[in-house]
């Protein structure tokens, strides 16, 4: 649970707003449903219900959910495009004369990115759980 959430217990209180819709856009974080009501996402969990407040309704303005809410996936895949690029430019000119260059290079760069785009998530969602 981060710092910005409300735990509400099932045993306390059954909690589900009628007009909340059942969604897709967000993280789960092992919750089994998640619903929307504009800027309110609420996860479900066998036992609770977490909840929180979007900046900006993923719904209505995904891009812009993404710059206010859950940058680190902008920067995810920022990293991994720039390390992919780099990482396959370079085994490339390393391979230019070499049977299956290219096959080579964009694996290469594809796992590079990969590895870059999954390190830079990690941290930027630790920086943002401080």
């Amino acid at each position: 649970m981060s710092w910005d959430e409300i735990e509400i217990p099932k045993e306390i209180r059954p909690f589900m707003l009628e007009q909340a819709e059942e969604t897709m856009l967000g993280q789960k974080n092992g919750a089994k449903k998640q619903y929307r009501y504009g800027n309110l996402h609420i996860r479900e969990y066998d036992d609770k219900y977490l909840v929180h407040m979007d900046k900006v309704d993923p719904r209505e303005n995904p891009l812009g959910h993404l710059v206010a809410d859950a940058p680190e996936f902008l920067v995810a895949i920022a990293g991994g495009l720039l390390a992919g690029k780099k990482v396959a430019s370079e085994v490339y000119k390393l391979q230019k004369n070499k049977p299956f260059a290219k096959t080579t290079s964009i694996l290469t760069g594809l796992f590079a990115s990969i590895a870059a785009g999954y390190a830079s998530y990690s941290v930027v969602k630790k920086l943002r759980s401080f």
